[in-house]
């Protein structure tokens, strides 16, 4: 499956463990969050933590496929960032 240097899977893998070890934190703090703001600064970084784990893998399949995936929840991720803080500030999306 992976055709690269043994190190570089090595460090994949890795590095993998470790996005999803953050991904796994940061759904904790948009549970337990004490506020909205810490919530929508959460979802934020989740959604970053997400496109940083299927850009990993689409290196670790040698594939292209995941990075336009990638592109799709980077935009829909600051849509839905801009919209919530919005709301937050102004108490409405659409005026």
């Amino acid at each position: 499956m992976i055709t690269t240097l043994p190190v570089l899977a090595w460090a994949l893998h890795i590095t993998i463990g470790m996005v999803t070890l953050a991904a796994l934190l940061n759904v904790y703090r948009l549970i337990k969050g004490p506020d909205a703001p810490d919530r929508v600064l959460a979802l934020d970084t989740l959604y970053i933590n997400a496109i940083a784990l299927i850009i990993l893998l689409g290196i670790t399949l040698e594939t292209r496929l995941y990075m336009e995936s990638a592109l799709l929840i980077a935009v829909m991720g600051f849509v839905g960032t801009v919209a919530l803080a919005k709301y937050l500030k102004r108490g409405s999306v659409i005026e």
